[in-house]
């Protein structure tokens, strides 16, 4: 399971990015595809940037500060029903989803007690 990240791009923002280079401005809905791309690349560039700023402070030979702030902005995933709760209401609120979502989803099923 890809862990959640906390650097994911509006989807309104994708929108308008989109529209501006596929369809001239024009409103859009963004494929899953477009917003798989689009949240990877965000979160390849932010982990880039924290790994750049750790370095800058290296001076520093504190491997405490550099775990609490790494800490700070890439904390730990929450618990599979709570991802799994915050998942759905992502789906039902902007109507998208990503493999991964249905993944958590899908552990969170398979692993509830049978009634």
């Amino acid at each position: 399971m890809k862990q959640q990240h906390p650097i994911t791009p509006p989807l309104q923002l994708l929108e308008q990015w989109i529209g501006e280079i596929w369809h001239e401005g024009t409103p859009v809905r963004v494929a899953q595809s477009d917003l798989h791309l689009a949240i990877c690349a965000a979160q390849w560039g932010a982990d880039q940037e924290l790994d750049a700023c750790l370095g800058e402070v290296s001076f520093l030979n504190s491997q405490y500060l550099a775990d609490r702030v790494r800490a700070a902005r890439r904390p730990e995933p929450s618990r599979l029903k709570e991802q799994s709760l915050k998942h759905l209401d992502v789906m039902e609120r902007d109507g998208y989803y990503l493999p991964e979502i249905l993944q958590d989803l899908r552990r969170a099923v398979e692993m509830a007690p049978d009634e």
